[in-house]
């Protein structure tokens, strides 16, 4: 590692607080890495959290490692200079277990080129006892894993704090009694839950392309990996261990308040793969609060249904009493009343987010969103009301079934809250900024769409850009989205099964080009990602157990359908 790396990294560690930095020799070691930039990894709190987790054992040694900065790429070039962990500049290849913490599909590659880069065989089977154990968790991983099957040794699934200490535990015993890493990922895969081994298992496909089953290489391998959820989140804190400059979110302390989501719209993972919905309670938040006040002036409540918190208002009066402000993520259209904007306005947030994902109720109905209209102008009114300057509105375009009609509403949707904004208040109120976040529908493993196809990426380009022109002479209108060939790329690695390594491993050759290497492979895309699957199919991560039964999915599947005749 040359000196000037060493000295970003020193730079790094100075402009932090809470990191840990152990002695290398006395521990089983893990290199805990986001396949991303440091600013975006320093701001996941799952990162943080695993990161908290891994050093509480102790046995072992964490530390972190993240995919340089654009402007460093040329110093990590394939097999030479490497990637290095922040605290003890160590090689990610020196570690034990080298640990990969997967949020979003759109960093697999990323993956592939950090484990290249530090001389790290690619695939599971090509590396020995000499090499890291590479393993792998995470929301993207625990909903479809299939995809990086090949790279991975194993993956730890669902929630962290429950799945990490066995795995743990398992590992530093191995070690003890000098187990090689076949039986130990044998013995693993029998004995833990949330563990999957993914070379135990063989897939089979039929002549039409389709899987055909799955199932263990042998006798006592469990036929599905069972995913257990923490019962209780007031045993343990979740909250931002390392405070650091340069992130995405460094003004604010994070603090989780619930994980789960009642209301099962739908489209929504995060509804059906954290059930059941949990919140922490009022006093362990405060506590969180508490120490977060003493590092920063700002505390970001984040969670899957923050605003069903039932202590929510007293939780935020109590930030606002200590003289600091509130950070809230996208609130429920339907939990705005004046009691959350009186507060919102009081803790210093200038922007609300909304989702009404929709323009049309048609649309809404399909999705089980379960608000009306009136809720969505009841909402932005009391926002003007207290002069909240800006909102950002989140919409999808491409849902299943959608028309032409239900693109046009969400123009007319946004029209109708800025008319009755103006009419309402005769011009004397107005928002500064509305924000339309518009962004194609994905289809996501272990949601009652799961068996849709993804709308023809061009034509969701054209609906965007329609959206776009109907605003393009609206100063208060800002229109923004994600460019839609990657929301192609996204779907392929969402819905995708083992075989669409092949073309992750022709992407990383051509150095990211995607095009090419969709070209290049002898396997058809659009087998994943443009075509409406079957019911009674087998899909790739079937055999991920969440304790959603199938058929559940499916009558909600074909409810979405009829209310979409």
């Amino acid at each position: 590692m040359d000196w000037k790396l060493k000295k970003i990294y020193a730079g790094i560690l100075e402009n932090e607080k809470g990191y840990v930095k152990k002695i290398w020799g006395e521990y089983n070691t893990v290199c805990l890495a986001y396949p991303n930039q440091y600013r975006t990894g320093m701001a996941n709190l799952g990162f943080q959290t695993v990161y908290k987790l891994l050093n509480v054992q102790p046995s072992f040694l964490c530390e972190r490692a993240f995919l340089p900065a654009s402007g460093d790429d040329a110093r990590f070039v394939s097999g030479t200079a490497g990637i290095f962990s922040l605290e003890n500049q160590k090689s990610i290849a020196d570690f034990d277990v080298l640990a990969f913490s997967v949020s979003f599909e759109n960093d697999y590659s990323n993956i592939l080129k950090m484990m290249d880069s530090s001389g790290i065989p690619l695939m599971a089977k090509d590396r020995s006892e000499k090499h890291p154990l590479v393993i792998g968790g995470g929301i993207a991983l625990t909903l479809n894993p299939e995809p990086l099957a090949d790279f991975f040794d194993l993956f730890v699934l669902g929630e962290a704090e429950e799945a990490l200490p066995p795995f743990c535990s398992h590992f530093e015993e191995a070690r003890y009694l000098e187990q090689n890493r076949k039986d130990f990922l044998k013995n693993i895969q029998k004995k833990l839950l949330n563990i999957y081994v993914p070379s135990l298992y063989e897939v089979t496909y039929s002549a039409e392309s389709k899987i055909q089953s799955i199932k263990p290489i042998e006798e006592g391998i469990p036929e599905k990996i069972k995913i257990k959820s923490v019962k209780n989140i007031n045993d343990f804190y979740t909250e931002e261990v390392i405070s650091a400059s340069r992130t995405e979110m460094e003004d604010m302390f994070l603090v989780e308040v619930n994980r789960g989501c009642a209301r099962s719209c739908r489209f929504c993972a995060a509804c059906f793969v954290y059930r059941p919905v949990r919140f922490r309670s009022k006093q362990k938040i405060l506590a969180s609060i508490d120490r977060g006040l003493k590092k920063k002036g700002k505390i970001g409540l984040i969670g899957t249904a923050v605003s069903d918190h039932p202590d929510l208002n007293d939780i935020c009066e109590y930030i606002i009493a200590q003289k600091a402000q509130v950070g809230l993520g996208s609130l429920r259209i339907d939990k705005i009343d004046d009691k959350i904007v009186e507060l919102m306005k009081a803790g210093g947030i200038e922007t609300v987010a909304l989702a009404p994902e929709a323009g049309s109720q048609r649309m809404r109905d399909v999705l089980r969103k379960g608000i009306m209209e009136e809720d969505i102008i009841h909402a932005t009114e009391l926002l003007a009301v207290k002069d909240i300057p800006n909102i950002r509105l989140y919409f999808m375009i491409g849902l299943p079934q959608e028309e032409e009609e239900d693109v046009d509403a969400i123009t007319e949707l946004t029209k109708k809250i800025q008319h009755h904004i103006r009419n309402k208040f005769q011009g004397r109120k107005r928002f500064r900024r509305i924000t339309l976040s518009v962004n194609q529908f994905i289809p996501k493993p272990a949601t009652p769409f799961q068996w849709c196809a993804l709308e023809d990426v061009h034509l969701a380009g054209k609906k965007i850009k329609k959206i776009e022109k109907a605003f393009q002479k609206d100063k208060q209108v800002k229109v923004i989205h994600d460019i839609p060939k990657w929301n192609y790329i996204q779907a392929l690695l969402t819905l995708g099964d083992r075989r669409v390594k092949e073309i992750l491993l022709a992407a990383h050759r051509l150095d990211g080009n995607w095009a090419q290497a969709l070209k290049e492979v002898h396997i058809n895309p659009d087998f994943y990602v443009y075509r409406q699957k079957e019911l009674d199919e087998i899909l790739p991560w079937d055999m991920i157990d969440l304790s959603i039964a199938k058929k559940t999915l499916m009558h909600e599947y074909l409810a979405a359908l009829k209310e979409n005749p």
